[in-house]
């Protein structure tokens, strides 16, 4: 069934691949590139460095290979989701008709099949077991279990008989495994600890990665309701959604006031900083005609995550220097 599948909707698009990218050739790092999309991995790292930085300020210090390891499975997490977001997109024709304004997919657009893909993802699961098998040697097994938690999650987003993408909860998904899971989880692997400034940390963070799906769903939402997806911008339309992407945008900059009091610094409100680019960022999403604009968009969401991480992890640096 899924070769029929994957006949049908590749032999639908060979002129479109041809016309947008003419230059990636089927099985090339070109082509795995598109299907693992780089730039989305941002979303990943950012959680992993504010877990660490809060981990070190309150324990003195970490386990740099521990770290590096927690940092790989993360990366692998996400790498695993869009290859299964790639397939399925595709297993199930929702990149047919011409109304989709996203970036392609590499099985849709003939550039990998969907066995490649799959391998890819089994490999990438592999690897990440793998990893998982030797934090256990930090923590025990519930690392593993919170990793095989959070692998399944990231398969079931666009696979399975119900896919989390066709729900409303697509958001909240990524909420808790990009903010709570990863950046509480990081922490208390690498510290055997954690606390209140790492659950309001770990919220912090889930809402800017939430937000980059949210300007995603809103960006496609016409097209998604056309092949049943349910997203939330489909369900509650173009205001709703934008309430959305500007609650979980502003949000973050809320709870600092409570982690740069909860480690006596103010060091920790130093994503401050970035709350202009932030407010900026939302007038642009309000003003925004729709399209393919919304594009540019989401990928500077993930740069305001990364950005807001990164300010997050010096100011705790700089409140375990103070001390």
């Amino acid at each position: 069934m899924s070769n029929t599948l994957e006949g049908a909707t590749l032999a639908a698009t060979p002129l479109l691949a041809a016309r947008s990218f003419p230059s990636i050739r089927p099985g090339s790092l070109d082509a795995w590139a598109i299907a693992i999309r780089p730039r989305t991995l941002l979303v990943a790292i950012s959680p992993v460095f504010v877990g660490a930085s809060l981990g070190f300020e309150r324990a003195g210090n970490i386990d740099v290979v521990a770290a590096l390891l927690v940092l790989g499975a993360a990366l692998l997490m996400q790498i695993a989701t869009n290859l299964q977001n790639d397939v399925g997109y595709t297993l199930r024709g929702a990149d047919r008709g011409g109304a989709r304004i996203g970036l392609p997919r590499a099985t849709a657009q003939g550039w990998l099949s969907v066995r490649q893909v799959r391998g890819g993802i089994l490999v990438v699961a592999i690897t990440a077991i793998a990893l998982g098998l030797l934090l256990v040697a930090y923590r025990g097994w519930p690392v593993l279990l919170i990793g095989s938690i959070s692998l399944l999650a990231a398969l079931a987003y666009m696979g399975g008989p119900k896919p989390i993408a066709y729900t409303p909860f697509g958001e909240l998904t990524v909420f808790l495994f990009f903010g709570i899971v990863a950046v509480i989880g990081t922490d208390w692997v690498l510290t055997g600890g954690g606390g209140f400034v790492t659950v309001l940390a770990a919220a912090a963070i889930g809402c800017l990665a939430a937000a980059a799906l949210a300007v995603n769903n809103h960006r496609d939402r016409e097209h998604d309701r056309s092949v049943g997806r349910r997203t939330f911008a489909v369900i509650h339309g173009e205001a709703g959604s934008r309430r959305l992407y500007s609650s979980l945008l502003l949000a973050p900059f809320l709870v600092l006031p409570g982690i740069a009091s909860g480690l006596h610094c103010g060091a920790l409100l130093l994503p401050a900083l970035a709350l202009p680019f932030a407010l900026r960022l939302r007038r642009r999403f309000l003003n925004c005609p729709g399209g393919a604009a919304l594009n540019g968009i989401l990928f500077d969401t993930f740069r305001l995550e990364l950005a807001f991480s990164l300010l997050l992890a010096g100011g705790a640096l700089l409140a375990r220097a103070l001390h």
